[in-house]
């Protein structure tokens, strides 16, 4: 897996919006992340993941346009690995069944019979 470099919440909150939307305009950015700074601050982080490899831009008329340059099940897999190892001290296990016991899982008898099905499958595969 490709290794992303740290990002700061508002990083996060922006690579959120482009992901989500595929490209967006800083406009676009402002109107989709809580509590906004202010256009000059969201066009200079945006200038920062730039330089970070992250994301990029292309000119769309008088506009810039921003989108990442990660794909997004490898920034997927980075931030599992993060979370994994911030909260669950590396236990897939233990992020799992906190998964399954939250309350607003809600899993139905055919998700817990897909996830059984992925467990075996995984089992059987030595992972």
């Amino acid at each position: 897996m490709t290794r992303l470099p740290e990002l700061s919440k508002r990083e996060r909150q922006i690579m959120d919006v482009l992901y989500q939307m595929g490209e967006a305009t800083v406009g676009e950015v402002l109107e989709r992340i809580p509590d906004p700074p202010s256009y000059s601050a969201v066009r200079a982080t945006l200038r920062v993941l730039e330089e970070k490899d992250v994301v990029t831009h292309k000119q769309d008329g008088p506009r810039y346009m921003y989108l990442p340059t990660v794909p997004q099940d490898t920034a997927k897999a980075a931030a599992l690995n993060h979370l994994l190892g911030t909260f669950f001290n590396g236990s897939v296990e233990a992020a799992v069944m906190a998964l399954v016991q939250m309350d607003e899982a809600k899993l139905s008898g055919t998700d817990l019979d897909r996830l059984a099905a992925k467990i075996r499958e995984a089992e059987q595969e030595g992972r």
